[in-house]
């Protein structure tokens, strides 16, 4: 337990001595606070009021302008970050238990349920990504809902190839060899032994998957088939570009610059935490 603490103690000292990492945490920790925020009412509950004439620029009063309604655009770009972390949330609690369980079993078992697990995830990852989003969303229809089930059912596959991989590593090391010497099952050795140190490859993966969660719920709503009845940075884009015409836009930077920030964050957050926890990169270093 001691090296467990250790290395997480290693990798959050790495990020925090590290001042692009440490501004990217930061710029995460915003993003959730705003998040938790707006689902709470205190900040943007009021998007839907008209608090100025339609299309006024930004300005001192507007800090992001108004929409065609005379809507505030800051609110809308506030309530849009709900959105999108809400997105990136439920993405990562369906995507990745599901990752976790089908590449832990293939790995550990083989046989012929690696073969099924192979098979599946193969499957998967032969149809193009967006044409597979976008089948599901039609399927499930429109909402909010449709899109965390749509990108929770197709964001497990390369997880589950990792996670394989490493459990397949893990099985037959003196660790897990001394776990069965003193009877320890099958379910044991895979999830109180094996799991804990591999977990590093799912906090790793969690990261990229979010910002990738953020981003096909922007093109979902964008194609019209994700969000509807709240605002989103993917709805506010597809607002935007008949806006533009008529130079207006500040819709348009509002929802792109929200959206830029926190991808960037999470590229680079990840990016840290890979070097932080890979044990191979990590003994490189040294």
């Amino acid at each position: 337990m001691r090296k467990e603490r250790s290395l997480w103690s290693d990798a959050f000292n790495r990020i925090v001595k590290d001042k692009i990492s440490l501004i990217s945490l930061i710029i995460v920790v915003i993003y959730t606070l705003i998040a938790l925020l707006v689902s709470m009412g205190v900040i943007a509950s009021d998007w839907q009021e008209i608090v100025g004439p339609e299309y006024a620029p930004p300005s001192a009063e507007y800090w992001l302008g108004t929409d065609f309604l005379g809507r505030d655009v800051l609110r809308k770009t506030l309530y849009g970050t709900k959105v999108a972390m809400s997105v990136g949330l439920f993405t990562c609690m369906i995507a990745i238990p599901v990752g976790i369980f089908l590449g832990s079993i293939a790995g550990y078992f083989g046989g012929i349920i690696d073969e099924i697990v192979v098979w599946f995830y193969t499957t998967f990852s032969s149809i193009p990504g967006i044409i597979l989003l976008i089948s599901i969303s039609f399927v499930l229809g429109k909402g909010l809902t449709a899109v965390y089930i749509a990108l929770g059912a197709t964001s497990w596959v390369h997880l589950c190839r990792l996670v394989r991989g490493e459990v397949i590593k893990h099985k037959n090391r003196d660790y897990v060899q001394a776990v069965t010497a003193i009877g320890g099952g099958h379910w044991k050795k895979l999830f109180v032994h094996i799991l804990p140190n591999i977990f590093h490859i799912v906090i790793i993966n969690a990261s990229l998957l979010f910002q990738v969660a953020i981003k096909s719920e922007v093109i979902l709503s964008y194609l019209g088939i994700g969000v509807q009845a709240v605002p989103s940075w993917g709805k506010m884009i597809d607002d935007a570009r008949s806006e533009l015409n008529n130079d207006v836009w500040w819709q348009l930077f509002g929802a792109t610059i929200a959206m830029f920030f926190i991808v960037l964050a999470f590229n680079i957050l990840g990016d840290a935490l890979r070097d932080a926890l890979d044990p191979k990169l990590k003994g490189k270093e040294s």
